[in-house]
């Protein structure tokens, strides 16, 4: 096989070119890499590796060896010698390889150098740049282009000063009363722990006094039995969200069953085809689209019997209804702030609802036309303003929640021409407030894991997954000014006043449920430790039996003293009571009973209680 002339000069001695004459070859490619190989190869031959040039990609600006360089040794000039035909006769692959890797090398060298200067030219322009904000900022002391060594020095003494004046801030200043002087781009917020879910303070002041019994909500609910919760849905207040908890996050021996794309679940009491929950999500709107209390205790127990045995009860006896309402029937419901409340159902009458499927029954009718009229003409009130919205005279959005907590009943149901409307108003505002506190339990939008806690401890029933809390809705988007929200609470003055006395109740019923478990747990604790006092005694009597049955002394047994032993047992039990009974830590009150109760129990005995102690320490 032919070698190509640059490989046969390669054998050859190496020839030193005249000085200042360039470096020349016979090869015919004068740019060839293996040309530029073989010119590095060889001793003092800088010009043919200047020819040669650089790899491809990379510039003679960086890491290029000057021409007067200085010779290499002549180990690495006989290794370049002798490497140089083995490279030669290497396949095309494996030298393509070579360059690619020497090429990456070079790669890296660049980058690195790049990345100096880059990061050299940055803190010079950030030097022209805070020289220039000072220079705003604190008059001419220094030029933006030229900052000699003393405006240098002036400009990093006032920045260490303004941080050493942050810190010391921060740390003289850590409570509300420097509030003003803090900075706050540089003192990240605090979640304060006194919050609570509606942004109000947690610490509230009772304004309303109830008794135990308002406070002590906890119903015997027996699923298996006759038992049943009613939902009463007040729109717009978050009860299609607790709807869905109902039938779908409560933990049940038989769970409601629930198919994709059916608006009702069924919920069947265990080995029954009954129903345990009469809502909107178990039983439909079967007294009505959003049904007040007075078609609820009128409606539910007739749809019930009525479903059991209709020729069991009258219907034309409201008070027995009543009674058994009271008695089988727990009713629930859900309240929310007026204005919240009021903007919502705007929002959602502007997209085209209008409730006409609500019946309105009272006292055996629905109410007329001229009773109840309409605040629209057409088929809906799709678009409309607020002010016309609120313009309405006839608008049952006005003190909803009132009247539907109320008793119509008494105030002649819709006709307004029964009793002055002062009057009205009393009597409805009473009439809610007595059915509320009645009530089984109700919840609050506001307070979504305090509702959840009350329902489990109402019912004793757990649900799944906790409740979230929405503090963004549709409500919450719409811009009002103060005039606005005036006239909405005026508008709303019932709803407004039965809401406060509501989270009163709500939020005193919670801090009592809090300290009634807080107590029954420290009750079960003063029994555990009765308990163990007792069971301590026992082993420390068996021991001291099983001792002087094993070990019997004949003086004892020839003069006995029953005092010196009672006085002994006294002894030793009133120490017992004391370690037992006393507030100190786990550690002392085991090492006491290790001491009091090792003197007279062996090994196996010793063991025993100590772990029987270890168990109940954990358990605490």
């Amino acid at each position: 096989m032919a070698l190509p002339a640059c490989a046969v000069r390669a054998f050859e001695p190496p020839r030193q070119p005249e000085r200042g004459a360039p470096a020349r070859t016979t090869c015919p490619r004068r740019h060839s890499r293996v040309e530029a190989e073989l010119a590095e190869s060889r001793p003092g031959s800088v010009a043919a590796s200047v020819r040669a040039g650089p790899p491809r990609g990379v510039s003679h600006g960086f890491h290029t060896r000057p021409l007067l360089d200085k010779p290499r040794k002549a180990s690495s000039s006989l290794a370049g010698a002798a490497c140089a035909p083995l490279f030669v006769l290497l396949s095309r692959g494996r030298r393509r390889r070579m360059h690619v890797l020497r090429r990456r090398w070079d790669l890296g060298s660049l980058c690195r150098a790049l990345l100096t200067r880059g990061l050299a030219a940055l803190g010079h322009s950030l030097k022209h740049v805070l020289g220039a904000i000072i220079s705003k900022i604190f008059g001419p002391l220094a030029s933006v282009g030229n900052m000699d060594e003393k405006s240098n020095k002036l400009l990093l003494a006032l920045v260490m000063l303004f941080l050493f004046a942050v810190i010391v801030l921060q740390y003289v200043c850590p409570g509300t009363e420097c509030q003003l002087l803090r900075l706050q781009a540089f003192s990240s917020p605090v979640p304060d722990p006194y919050r609570s879910e509606d942004e109000s303070s947690a610490r509230f002041v009772p304004r309303y006094n109830f008794t135990r019994g308002d406070l002590l909500r906890k119903v015997d609910f027996d699923i298996k039995g006759d038992d049943l919760i009613v939902f009463l849905h007040i729109q717009k207040t978050g009860g299609t969200t607790f709807g869905r908890h109902l039938v779908r996050n409560i933990q049940l021996e038989q769970p409601c069953e629930c198919r994709v794309g059916q608006k009702k679940c069924t919920c069947h009491r265990p080995g029954k085809r009954e129903t345990w929950l009469f809502s909107r999500f178990s039983t439909g709107w079967s007294c009505g689209l959003h049904a007040d209390w007075t078609e609820l205790t009128s409606c539910v127990p007739s749809v019930v019997d009525g479903k059991r045995d209709a020729r069991l009860r009258p219907s034309r006896w409201r008070i027995f209804q009543i009674l058994d309402a009271a008695r089988n029937f727990h009713y629930i419901t859900i309240l929310r702030d007026p204005v919240s409340r009021y903007l919502s159902e705007w929002r959602h009458v502007q997209r085209g609802a209008t409730w006409k499927a609500s019946l309105h029954v009272c006292d055996g009718r629905p109410p007329t036309s001229e009773e109840l009229p309409s605040c629209y003409t057409g088929d809906d009130w799709s678009g409309c303003p607020l002010k016309e919205f609120m313009d309405c005279p006839y608008n049952l959005a006005n003190n909803r929640q009132v009247r539907m907590l109320s008793d119509l009943t008494l105030v002649g149901c819709y006709n307004l021409s029964v009793m002055p409307e002062k009057q009205r108003n009393k009597v409805l505002l009473e009439s809610a407030k007595s059915n509320l506190k009645h009530m089984a339990f109700f919840g609050l939008t506001e307070f979504q894991r305090k509702t959840q806690y009350l329902f489990e401890k109402t019912f004793n029933m757990n649900f799944i997954s906790p409740f979230t809390q929405y503090n963004t809705t549709r409500a919450s988007s719409v811009e009002i000014n103060e005039e606005i929200q005036k006239r909405i609470e005026g508008l709303n003055f019932l709803d407004m006043e039965l809401y406060s006395y509501a989270k009163d109740l709500f939020l005193q019923r919670y801090q009592f449920m809090r300290q009634k478990e807080h107590q029954e747990a420290r009750r079960k604790r003063q029994e555990q430790r009765k308990f163990l006092k007792g069971r301590l005694l026992q082993t420390h009597f068996q021991s001291q039996g099983q001792g002087q049955s094993q070990n019997p002394n004949p003086n004892q047994s020839q003069n006995p003293n029953p005092n010196a032993n009672q006085n002994l047992t006294q002894n030793l039990t009133q120490n017992l009571i004391q370690n037992l009974t006393q507030s100190s830590s786990q550690k002392e009150n085991r090492e006491s009973l290790k001491q009091n109760s090792g003197k007279e129990q062996n090994d196996n005995t010793s063991n025993g209680t100590n772990d029987y102690i270890g168990s109940v320490e954990k358990w605490r």
